[in-house]
């Protein structure tokens, strides 16, 4: 009988971390500013329950810290870690791929470099730079991560 174990790879336990809906729509919110927990339930539509337990997980996962911004009641605004800001390429990709693909999109927020042009995603070879545009990926697993 063959081997039928799931493929073990980091894509796996970052989806187990962030690849929710409500996950994604907390960081969606937080990179653009907004930091407290009434606003991102109004800006996700997330239950309240539902919403706790992401941050939560979120926070425990190390993708955003809370800040106390009031003492009595005690206040949070949540934070990106630096872990939390290298998946922004992840939500620009998001965004690109629903602008482009979904059936009529809803507007979108654009993301704007401070010279003032959009942000767009690109994934380019680590060695000659040349973009990885719809072919030219070939897999290699590794049994051990280099370094």
């Amino acid at each position: 009988m063959p081997d039928t174990k799931p493929r073990a790879c980091p894509i796996a336990g970052t989806l187990d971390l962030v690849g929710e809906r409500w996950a994604l729509l907390v960081l969606r919110e937080v990179f653009m500013g907004v930091r407290r927990f009434a606003d991102i339930q109004a800006n996700t539509g997330a239950p309240r329950d539902v919403l706790t337990k992401r941050l939560r997980s979120l926070e425990a996962g190390g993708v955003l810290e809370r800040h106390r911004y009031l003492e009595r009641p005690p206040r949070f605004e949540y934070h990106l870690t630096a872990a939390g800001q290298a998946l922004e390429p992840v939500l620009i990709g998001l965004r690109e791929w629903g602008m482009r693909y979904l059936p009529d999109p809803p507007p979108a927020p654009r993301f704007i470099h401070t010279c003032g042009a959009d942000v767009v995603t690109r994934v380019v070879c680590a060695e000659c730079g040349q973009p990885l545009e719809g072919g030219g990926l070939v897999s290699v697993l590794e049994e051990a991560h280099p370094g």
